[in-house]
């Protein structure tokens, strides 16, 4: 890799299938352009490929056929090293908050600066950036125990959001939400989307996709059934 971050093309997939052994299908001939700047909703049933495709974006897993692009890199092959600098690229939230108990919120926010040897000037500077952007200031020096459900989530983005991310990508980050909470974090990720952030919401949550009124792309059996540029979560709950 470069290290150079091709604006112009965010996300591209050609013909990407993923197969577990011994015959097991996750993805099937995908081919995806995700443009810089879109909020983009992956729906689909469970075992529909979601995840799948998830895991592909952060390099978790590689596909078995054809190119998946990130930024102009083809990561199809990407080597073990560059893994952290593409990671850098792509924020990641997941349904399971993951923070450490024993840090505050601010600790937990500087830690993922720390691991990639920020200086102590730098997380001074970021850390109540995104923690302004995520409405949590006021809460910095509280531990996780002590917040809500949708506040735990918002520092997780904040967590996500330290390296100034191309991407974020959202695997669920509602799922384990009310109503009220999932409205708050929704409305989080689409303030990120406006400061120019493209935004992949993985979900099931049909009100979410629905209320969004953005590209929905839908999943079934590993394969695309449906990419609408304003659509709906079309399949039963």
């Amino acid at each position: 890799m470069n290290g150079r971050f091709d604006q112009t093309s965010m996300i591209v997939l050609k013909h990407v299938s993923k197969v577990y052994p011994p015959d097991v299908h996750g993805l099937r001939d995908i081919s995806l352009h995700i443009k810089p700047g879109e909020f983009v909703s992956i729906v689909g049933a469970s075992g529909a490929g979601k995840t799948t495709l998830a895991k592909l974006l952060i390099a978790e897993e590689r596909p078995s056929r054809g190119t998946l692009e990130i930024g102009g890199w083809d990561i199809t092959r990407i080597k073990s090293r560059d893994i952290p600098l593409l990671r850098r690229q792509i924020g990641v939230v997941f349904q399971d908050f993951k923070l450490l108990q024993k840090k505050t919120v601010w600790e937990n926010v500087a830690f993922a600066l720390e691991v990639s040897g920020e200086t102590r000037r730098r997380i001074k500077e970021v850390v109540p950036h995104v923690l302004k952007i995520v409405g949590l200031e006021q809460k910095a020096y509280r531990f996780p125990q002590q917040l809500s459900g949708g506040e735990q989530q918002r520092v997780v983005i904040a967590r996500a959001l330290v390296h100034r991310p191309k991407i974020l990508l959202a695997d669920e980050p509602t799922g384990n939400l009310d109503t009220m909470n999932t409205r708050e974090i929704i409305d989080v990720l689409k303030k990120i989307n406006s400061f120019g952030s493209t935004v992949v919401l993985v979900t099931h949550n049909r009100e979410v996709v629905n209320a969004l009124k953005q590209r929905v792309i839908t999943l079934s059996e590993g394969r695309v059934i449906s990419d609408q540029a304003e659509g709906k979560y079309l399949l039963p709950s």
